[in-house]
């Protein structure tokens, strides 16, 4: 159990992909623009990569070395096609607000990168805990970066208007190079308050 929480909170903090690892960053700079845009981006993201690394993890022992990368995208891809499919038939508005990003999820390099260098080598246990915490860990700071962009770009917030309807938005915060800035600052955040932590 110690070592459950310990991979699960090295997803959030210690190894986060998006504020550590700098990884999975085009999602992140496209879809970003809206709080809601964010959740669904990261609920996908959790559940392709849970599932595929319990998957992956469970046959881990009976995979050939040499034909690990396809057999990894074949089972990404079922799993990011059953989102893609279930976003389209419930969520279709969403759906197209999300575009391309949400069938791009099997390529994005959170969901390789753990399946090669975690779970097709840890029991089942923890390739969940690394699964939960990596995805946990970039749908809050990719929310946290929406929220923001979205209040200062749009003057809204989940799409409700909050700021004064004569608000006028900062372009700067709805392009990329926004999202840049905000992933800077949160960086610098938590190596300030990891510093502080370890002093």
């Amino acid at each position: 159990m110690r070592q459950f929480f310990f991979y699960f909170k090295n997803g959030i903090f210690g190894e986060n992909p998006i504020l550590r690892l700098m990884i999975g960053l085009c999602s992140v700079l496209a879809v970003s623009v809206k709080g809601e845009n964010c959740l669904a981006m990261g609920a996908g993201v959790i559940f392709v990569l849970v599932c595929s690394s319990l998957v992956i993890s469970a046959i881990r022992h009976f995979v050939p070395s040499q034909v690990r990368i396809p057999i990894f995208i074949v089972i990404i891809s079922t799993f990011t096609t059953i989102v893609d499919l279930v976003m389209k038939a419930y969520l279709p508005a969403l759906s197209r607000a999300m575009g391309i990003f949400i069938p791009l999820i099997v390529v994005n390099c959170i969901i390789m990168g753990r399946a090669e260098a975690f779970a097709s080598r840890k029991p089942i246990v923890l390739a969940l805990a690394d699964a939960l915490g990596m995805g946990v860990g970039y749908t809050l700071v990719i929310t946290a970066i929406g929220v923001v962009r979205e209040l200062f770009g749009y003057g809204s917030l989940f799409s409700r208007q909050v700021l004064p309807p004569t608000y006028q938005g900062m372009m700067f915060m709805i392009l990329p190079p926004g999202a840049f800035l905000l992933i800077g600052i949160y960086i610098a955040m938590l190596n300030y308050f990891g510093r502080r932590r370890e002093k």
